[in-house]
This record gives structure tokens, C-alpha cells and sequence, in this order.
């Protein structure tokens, strides 16, 4: 069942195209995401779900979210949504546990109903023992995990999040990624943008790759992966070590990509790559199994646009 389905959609500004012509389906209980570098218009796609920003009218478009087009119905799509920023945008003046009250009441939930709701949200977040401390007094960890829990405090059947990993460090990272893993088991839906390849391989179901606005890849991560990317990269480190390989990679048809200081040799020939690294000193190369990464910037590309 489609929960989230876009059709078509544009945005335009004065000065640029935001979004050109984008359209997908989010299937319920699923991870969806979408890639892309700065600029790409992945937050100004997810601004016109939730009805922060209206779709361009002079197309044959639509957005309906549960049913709701966000024109018409934003209301109705914010009450069963919940949304975490690309900022924290807590407020510093209140304790950990007054953040997520007074959040609650804007959706006019009772306070019995509420006190309970906050208490299961810090255990969930693994923040109980810090439900009195001052935002100020929080790690950046903390914060992100407290924004995550506010935004569920109205149990969203749509959960937003823009860059929710963005700053930390691994271990906080695995644990949201566990925790919103955990948020689809029980049947909430999530749509998500990251610049984590990693993140979005781990936990999303299904991606869209965008640039310029526009969408140029659409799948399952692992499934993109394999068709259109070889099985393993060779990176030589030092160019001129490169010219030592070069010619015979090629002979034998592996993709080279030298946009950058380092060559990444790509082959679906694991042996070739290996011949060619014997010739190589230690320091080098660097032989890997390729990821979604690779594919991403292959899509892409390596040179940064003019808005990153």
C-alpha cells in the first residue's frame, strides 16, 4: 500500500528550478530516501509534503500523503507527521522533559495521556537519566535523539527526517539508525535525506538518487548497486603509480574514473584488479568492494555544483 505518492511535481524560484518533474511512490512501514548533493532539492521536496512549501500549479501534479494533498489538507498531514529538521531547534530555556510537554500541547494531547508519552519517549531514547538537564547540557548525540523524540510525540504514522546523523559520531549514529529500524516494525513510515551512503543503505528500502532537481536513479540500494556499478574498485592513492597500471586496466576494460588526486580503477574482474595491485607499492592502493558511494558519485559526479 502506497502511503506517500508524488506525481510529477515542480518547484520553482526566480533564480532556479528546485524541483523538476520528480515523482515516487512510499510503500507503508518502509524507509525511503533521498540522495543527492547540496542543492539537489531533496528539503524543498520534503518541505512540499508536509505543506511548508506549495508545489508549482501550472502542471499536472499531484502529492497525496494517507490520502491528503498538502494544498488542501496540511493540517490533517501535520497531525499524523512528525518532523525533524536539519537543525536542532529545541529550546534552551526548558529542561529535556518540558521540551517534549510543551510540544505536546500543541497537538492538544491530555496531560495524563502526555506524562506518559514522555516517559516512554526518553526510555525509547535512552534518555531518562537526562529528562531534567538543560538542553545546553546535552552532547550533540542527545539533542539529536530528543529532537527525534518530540517529533514522534504524536505518534506519526510519517516520520520526516532531514539529515538526522549529520555531526555524529558512529556510535549514536547506529543507534538511531537501530531506533527508527525499530519505529517501522511497529508501522511507521519514514522518509529520510542523508549525505550518509551508509545510512541510507542500511535502512532505507528504497531510494531516490536526485541532482539538478531531478530524479536519475529510483530502486532498492542493493539492487541499484549491482546494476549499475562493477563489484569492486581498485584506488591508487599516487597518480604516478597509476601510469604503471593504466594501459593494461584499460586493455582489459576496466572503468577508470581520475576526476580526482586519486584513481579508482572499476572492475567486475576481482583478479585483474589484484594483478594490477602487485605492481603497485603497499602504500599505494587500496582495493575494496564497491558501495553505494560509488554509485552515487557515478550518478552525480565528483566535481562540486555551485551550491556546495
Amino acid at each position: 500500500m502506497n502511503v506517500i505518492e508524488v506525481r510529477n511535481v515542480s518547484k520553482s524560484y526566480p533564480e532556479i528550478k528546485a524541483v523538476n518533474g520528480l515523482s515516487f511512490n512510499v510503500e507503508e512501514s518502509t524507509c525511503f530516501g533521498l540522495l543527492g548533493p547540496n542543492g539537489a532539492g531533496k528539503t524543498t521536496m520534503m518541505k512540499m509534503i508536509y505543506g511548508k512549501a506549495r508545489r508549482d500549479s501550472d502542471c499536472d501534479c499531484g502529492i497525496s500523503i494517507f490520502g491528503f494533498d498538502p494544498l488542501h489538507h496540511e493540517l490533517e498531514i501535520k497531525s499524523i507527521c512528525g518532523v525533524v529538521p536539519q537543525e536542532n531547534n529545541l529550546d534552551a530555556e526548558l529542561n529535556v522533559w518540558d521540551n517534549l510537554y510543551v510540544f505536546s500541547k500543541f497537538y492538544g494531547i491530555p496531560s495524563k495521556i502526555a506524562k506518559k508519552r514522555i516517559d516512554e519517549l526518553l526510555d525509547f531514547m535512552e534518555l531518562s537519566e537526562r529528562k531534567k538537564s538543560k538542553i545546553d547540557e546535552l552532547s550533540g548525540g542527545m539533542k539529536r535523539r530528543l529532537t527525534i523524540a518530540r517529533a514522534l510525540i504524536n505518534q506519526p504514522k510519517l516520520l520526516i527526517l532531514d539529515e538526522p546523523t549529520t555531526g555524529l559520531d558512529p556510535q549514536v549514529r547506529h543507534l538511531i539508525w537501530e531506533k527508527l529500524r525499530g519505529l517501522m516494525k511497529s508501522g511507521v513510515t519514514i522518509l529520510i535525506t542523508t549525505h550518509y551512503m551508509e545510512e541510507a543503505f542500511q535502512i532505507c528500502d528504497s531510494i531516490i538518487i536526485m541532482d539538478k532537481g531531478a530524479k536519475m536513479l529510483e530502486g532498492k540500494p542493493a539492487e541499484l548497486l549491482s546494476s549499475h556499478v562493477e563489484s569492486y574498485v581498485l584506488e591508487v592513492i599516487n597518480p604516478e603509480a597509476s601510469a604503471k597500471i593504466k594501459s593494461e586496466a584499460l586493455d582489459h576494460d576496466a572503468r577508470m574514473d581520475d576526476t580526482l588526486s586519486v584513481v579508482f580503477y572499476y572492475s567486475n574482474d576481482l583478479g585483474l584488479l589484484k594483478r594490477l595491485s602487485e605492481k603497485l607499492a603497499p602504500g599505494d592502493y587500496m582495493m575494496r568492494q564497491s558501495n553505494l558511494e560509488d554509485l552515487f558519485l557515478k550518478t552525480t559526479g565528483r566535481q562540486l555544483n555551485d551550491e556546495q
